[in-house]
């Protein structure tokens, strides 16, 4: 519960405002280093200002999980939405996660961070992602789309491959340099890139997702 909910559009603003500039700060400078007049002064917003919506440097991080959370699924849903199966749903799915990375590297610093400055906030953005993947995976399954796999276990699987080869080829990109201070290179192991996923590399996890996931089906009527 943060300190005063934003009760106005003003108010909306101006939290949003400090959120966005969290993510900038973690991203940049880690849990540790940052502070609340770093991310005011990257909000333009007075310190006093912060305690109206936040009680502390950790509840706005934990909110900022939790927003990243929201705002990778909401692009993920949106771009299965108009899908008809579960591969191309995955397909759909995954473009988008990478994109979000690509656009939001701070969700992969923040995540990993979260594991060791708040626990119950890094659980609860897997559960929250794996959960949705359950619900389809187990619709899909039933419509025979994709083979009788353990649709738990089918879904972590899943996240896994999307966070893995995202962080190797958006974050790091494809040819890294080595060079200090350089983006995406082997010196900087958070990155910060705007790359994409090659779209070879891409069709090869697709390819993979697919046996793994035993979709013959939908392989025969796309190639029929």
């Amino acid at each position: 519960m943060s300190a005063g909910m934003p009760r106005t559009a003003r108010g909306e603003e101006t939290k949003r405002k400090l959120i966005e500039a969290a993510e900038q700060v973690f991203s940049r400078v880690g849990y540790a280093d940052a502070s609340i007049s770093r991310i005011t002064d990257a909000a333009g917003i007075g310190q006093g200002t912060f305690y109206l919506y936040f009680d502390s440097k950790l509840q706005i991080f934990d909110e900022l999980v939790e927003d990243l959370n929201h705002r990778v699924r909401l692009a993920m849903s949106a771009a299965s939405a108009a899908t008809e199966n579960r591969i191309d749903s995955e397909r759909a799915g995954f473009r988008a996660f990478f994109q979000f990375t690509a656009d939001h590297p701070a969700l992969y610093r923040v995540i990993r961070e979260a594991e060791f400055v708040s626990p119950g906030a890094l659980r609860l953005h897997y559960t929250r992602i794996v959960e949705g993947y359950i619900t389809g995976l187990r619709a899909a399954g039933a419509a025979g789309e994709i083979s009788d796999i353990d649709p738990t276990v089918a879904a972590w699987a899943l996240m896994g491959i999307g966070e893995m080869i995202g962080m190797r080829w958006v974050l790091w990109g494809d040819e890294a340099s080595g060079d200090e201070g350089v983006e995406g290179s082997a010196a900087d192991p958070f990155a910060s890139g705007t790359r994409a996923v090659p779209e070879h590399v891409f069709e090869q996890m697709m390819r993979f997702i697919e046996g793994a996931l035993g979709a013959t089906r939908h392989a025969e009527v796309r190639n029929p």
